[in-house]
């Protein structure tokens, strides 16, 4: 049946047609004039805490592009019995609550297929605040249970859109090569999340940092080969050109504070007093920073070679990882727990986090060579399933699922029977 868009007077309609398949935060006291008041040093801020699904299901499996057109079909069909009923905005609704929006939210979640025996009720009760939680779980957002504006918004973006975020996922699945092995590791740019798999099942997963709109992380299949310790920063001529240079005539010894030096093609030592700032001849030249806690890629870099030249590392601007938007980076992905994706790779060659870790402590410049390299692919999957067939959603920061002329192609990738 068509959903009609109801009016705020109006319940939204009775029971609706589902999806199959479809699962779902001491001042001193008055001390006499003569003696100096103590003075007061203010606590540093606790670091941002750091939030990550523990959902064991990888969302970059083998299976990925025919169930994720699958799903675009179930979306598609949605979309045309009429999609979903709006759910009104209001004030943040906590569980135990009450709010005419609730029967809303509970048609809405229904139309995704979710189980609700009550779908009038206008209490947040247990089942419904479960059924909420499992909704912003597939769709990225924190497990609150909450209805407030972020749950909202996501919950009325209508279905036609869905099934498009599926097709173009599906779409930009269609000619990978991945080498899925025993263990690998997939990067999720729309997530800004790391997973490392082994056996089907996600080992460990990590809060990441990746590039920012105007320097979007590529769509990458490589093989990581290696893990640099206390590894030196090579400055691209970009950041030279659009950075570097605008900060060095503003402050002459910007390169010095930030430990960077300056060398000549034949490798030879360069004082950057002798460059000319004014122009752009600076991008002649190789800029690299000294390791140390300082470094632009921290303590640790994770090769794996590519024509992008991008990779994943350590960073000393931690305080990102706490953010809700973490797309922040020139292209490269920055890894909260890095040591311990380290291990993760090295461990069964005898490289273990104690190691890795005295390596780092060591201060030298140092290289571990994985003997059988792990591949590792970055996705751009706004609509992924996984493999027990629940459907997950991200915002497309890239901006990669707007009509252009792959919608011809995507079209016809939903319409492709699963083989």
């Amino acid at each position: 049946m068509a959903f009609a868009s109801p009016s705020a007077a109006q319940q939204p309609p009775g029971p609706v047609q589902t999806a199959p398949d479809v699962q779902g935060p001491v001042t001193p006291e008055t001390a006499p004039a003569a003696i100096p008041k103590p003075k007061v040093v203010a606590k540093p801020a606790p670091p941002p805490e750091i939030k990550i699904s523990q959902d064991p299901r990888p969302s970059f499996h083998p299976e990925s592009a025919a169930m994720i057109a699958q799903a675009s079909r179930a979306y598609a069909a949605i979309a045309e019995r009429g999609g979903w009923v709006p759910v009104p905005d209001g004030p943040a609704l906590k569980p135990g609550q009450e709010g005419a929006a609730i029967p809303f939210v509970r048609a809405r979640l229904a139309a995704e297929g979710e189980p609700l025996a009550d779908l009038a009720g206008q209490r947040l009760d247990a089942d419904l605040t479960a059924a909420v939680r499992r909704f912003q779980q597939r769709y990225g957002l924190p497990e609150t249970g909450i209805v407030g504006p972020a749950t909202v918004k996501a919950m009325n973006v209508p279905a036609a859109d869905r099934a498009k975020a599926l097709g173009y996922s599906a779409e930009r699945l269609a000619s990978s090569t991945f080498a899925f092995g025993d263990r690998y590791v997939a990067v999720n740019i729309p997530s800004a999340a790391v997973e490392a798999i082994e056996f089907n099942a996600v080992a460990r997963r990590y809060v990441a940092v990746v590039g920012d709109p105007a320097h979007p992380s590529p769509v990458v299949e490589a093989r990581i080969g290696a893990i640099n310790l206390n590894p030196t920063w090579t400055v691209p001529v970009s950041i030279v050109k659009n950075e570097i240079i605008p900060k060095m005539r503003k402050d002459p010894g910007y390169l010095a504070k930030s430990k960077i030096r300056m060398f000549g093609a034949s490798g030879q030592e360069i004082d950057p007093a002798r460059i000319d700032w004014s122009t752009e001849r600076a991008v002649n030249y190789t800029l690299r920073q000294d390791s140390g806690t300082a470094n632009a890629l921290g303590q640790i870099r994770i090769a794996m070679p590519n024509r992008h030249a991008v990779y994943m590392h350590d960073t000393p601007s931690k305080r990102f990882f706490g953010q809700d938007f973490r797309f922040l980076s020139h292209g490269c992905v920055r890894v909260a727990g890095v040591t311990d994706l380290a291990a993760w790779l090295a461990e069964p060659y005898g490289f273990g986090k104690a190691a890795i870790e005295a390596g780092i402590a060591g201060g030298e410049r140092r290289d571990i060579a994985l003997p059988k390299p792990v591949p590792v692919a970055w996705v751009y999957l706004t609509g992924f399933v996984t493999a027990d067939g629940a459907i997950h959603f991200r915002n497309d920061v890239y901006g990669l699922d707007k009509p252009d002329p792959l919608d011809e192609l995507v079209t016809a990738t939903i319409a492709q029977p699963v083989r």
